[in-house]
């Protein structure tokens, strides 16, 4: 069974999985299913809005199809999740990720 199909039976029984969902919105990034991707991205932090790699991740798959403007406001919700958490790492990174869109 392959990674998507996989995760998609884990979601399939229990689509609060937040993990399951990631990795899934991860797998569609990678194969440059970007509308995919992002579909799941959104599913995710609709439901887990303090899943802060959730937004990084998504901000890098928006930047990947050129999306500047929409990585932007990703990003700008991702680091008002990672200082909400506590995760400077994801803070930090997020916005020299951000500077560069700049």
């Amino acid at each position: 069974m392959d990674r998507i199909a996989m995760l998609s039976e884990i979601l399939s029984q229990n689509p609060g999985d937040a993990f399951a969902r990631y990795g899934l919105a991860m797998e569609y990034s990678k194969g440059g299913e970007v509308e995919r991707a992002l579909q799941e991205f959104t599913q995710l932090l609709a439901n887990h809005p303090d899943y802060t790699a959730g937004y990084q991740m998504a901000a890098q798959t928006l930047v990947s199809a050129k999306r500047i403007e929409e990585a932007k406001r990703m990003l700008v919700d991702g680091i008002t999740s990672a200082r909400r958490t506590g995760n400077s790492h994801a803070q930090s990174e997020m916005t020299a990720m951000l500077e560069e869109l700049k």
